[in-house]
């Protein structure tokens, strides 16, 4: 049997190269066409290899009848096993990009689930997208519901703090094309610049340019523009490519999701941080106005102060004072919430300075007018204020009305008088007189009641409003029950009627 032997020769520059086989420590001379050819080892036979130019095989031995070695029929067989040796290292290369790009989408999904902050997860997202699409610069703009414009929350290749934020109606910026018009726009090398400074990137110039808009959509609903995302300069050639396009969308949905999920998670965190500090408010409001026990042995009172939100307007105070007398407060700030809350807090405490030195209820509504009127002022509020002093041991009630409408004496026999008002509201007259009133009290059957307007406001989902008619007619009813009683059961009839009120709520009542 006669031994074949084979050597495969590249050709380079018009020379011979060894590609394959034994080195026989000489190169041939390029032939001009197949047959035999002599070579320093002796004639060999030359066989170009089919669809492989510049590629040889070398044949030895001894031929045929016709003279043609048979290893020559080897050259269709080498050329199908490096056609497929050529596919499979595609094949490779295919396989290789695909699994970066599901890598990439995994490793964006881990980034996503495990970062809360939003800029720190698109750092890290720019720099991976960038890396396996193959980008010199990018960036991820997202967009500013309140001043309109896109704004660059992560960057790689240039100083974001360098990127100024670009308007979405910028007619010269391409992310705010893009972003406008949700869809991808992309741009080979040499294509028309984009203007200096663009958001595409700081020192753009007519490089490869990919941008391709986020979105998001909630179920049921039509996808809302979120912001953009940036690729320029590509690494591997004068443009990005269509598969290039699918990846940074793939990514762009989930990046519009995890935005929306972030601006959700800090949507509620300054809820909750809002509700906490409500709640705080709520809490040192009610904290500013005294226990009913602290009036024990001097006087029965019950007192309940409903604000219509966490805060309100609607304040009492009141406390002993010398000589065994009491000093009963009760007011209503105009408006309701946390600007009414701050000025009662100022009632407050400038009426536990005023309570104590005044000589008298007209004279300490006086100096609390005075404390309060620049505030009021400023505020354009004003406040009604009814303040009294009882002295058990004369049995006499001196009180002072700053226009305020809600406070009646009850007597033994039922009637309820109303204790008026002796000046206008605090903040609605600066020079006026306030004037003062004396009545007698029965510490065995009066009942002093106090309450402000939301409790007769309130209005029944029919439009009916609870009414001060109503309210004495309960009050007289009640009168002869334990005051907490009183306060209890009016209280919860003016709740019944009204589900939804309007307006802060407030019941004082007082026997001696």
């Amino acid at each position: 049997m006669t031994r074949v032997r084979l050597r495969v020769w590249r050709e380079d520059d018009g020379c011979l190269h060894l590609a394959g086989g034994d080195d026989p420590g000489w190169v041939p001379e390029r032939p001009a066409s197949e047959g035999r050819h002599p070579t320093p080892g002796g004639p060999g036979w030359f066989v170009p290899v089919p669809e492989h130019d510049g590629l040889w095989l070398e044949v030895g031995g001894e031929g045929d009848a016709a003279g043609t070695p048979r290893g020559a029929l080897a050259a269709p067989l080498l050329a199908i096993l490096l056609a497929a040796q050529s596919e499979s290292a595609r094949l490779w290369d295919e396989l290789s990009v695909r699994y970066a790009e599901i890598d990439l989408l995994y490793a964006i999904s881990d980034i996503l689930g495990q970062t809360v902050r939003l800029e720190e997860a698109a750092r890290t997202i720019i720099r991976q997208v960038a890396r396996v699409v193959g980008a010199r610069r990018a960036s991820i703009m997202v967009y500013d519901d309140a001043t309109r414009e896109l704004r660059v929350v992560a960057s790689l290749g240039f100083d974001r703090s360098r990127s100024p934020a670009v308007a979405n109606d910028d007619p010269a910026s391409v992310a705010a094309r893009a972003f406008r018009e949700q869809r991808v726009l992309a741009g080979e090398a040499g294509a028309t610049p984009v203007r200096p400074g663009d958001a595409v990137q700081p020192a753009y110039r007519g490089n490869a340019y990919l941008v391709v808009p986020i979105s998001y959509a909630a179920p049921g609903t039509a996808a809302r523009p979120i912001g953009v995302i940036n690729l320029t300069d590509a690494l591997n050639a004068d443009r990005f490519t269509a598969r290039d396009r699918k990846l940074v969308t793939a990514v762009a949905a989930q990046i519009g999701a995890a935005i929306e999920n972030a601006r959700l998670a800090a949507s509620e965190r300054e809820q909750q941080r809002l509700q906490d500090e409500l709640q705080l408010a709520h809490d040192l409001q009610q904290k500013l106005m005294p226990e009913p026990d602290v009036l024990q042995g001097e006087a029965q009172v019950a007192v309940r102060c409903l604000p219509v939100a966490s805060v309100g307007g609607d304040f009492y105070t009141f406390q002993r004072l010398a000589e065994g007398r009491i000093g009963i407060m009760l007011g209503d700030v105009s408006s309701h919430g946390l600007s009414a809350a701050l000025v009662m807090a100022l009632v407050l405490a400038a009426a536990g300075i005023h309570t104590a030195a005044a000589t008298g209820p007209a004279e300490t509504l006086r100096k609390l007018r005075q404390s309060l009127l620049g505030r009021l002022s400023d505020t354009e509020m004003y406040a009604s204020v009814f303040y009294a002093v009882l002295d058990r041991k004369s049995g006499k009630l001196r009180y002072a009305n700053a226009g305020h409408p809600h406070a009646f004496l009850i007597g033994a026999d039922g009637v309820a008088e109303r204790l008026e008002a002796t000046a206008p509201p605090l903040g609605l007259g600066a020079d006026g007189a306030i004037g003062q009133q004396t009545i007698t009290w029965d510490h065995d059957h009066d009942l002093l009641c106090l309450w402000t307007d939301g409790l007769v406001d309130a209005e029944s989902a029919a439009g009916e409003r609870f009414g001060e008619g109503r309210l004495i007619r309960w009050l007289v009813a009640l009168r002869d029950r334990p005051v907490a009683e009183i306060v209890a059961t009016v209280m919860d009839e003016v709740e019944r009627h009204a589900v939804a009120p309007a307006d802060d709520r407030t019941l004082l009542v007082l026997r001696s």
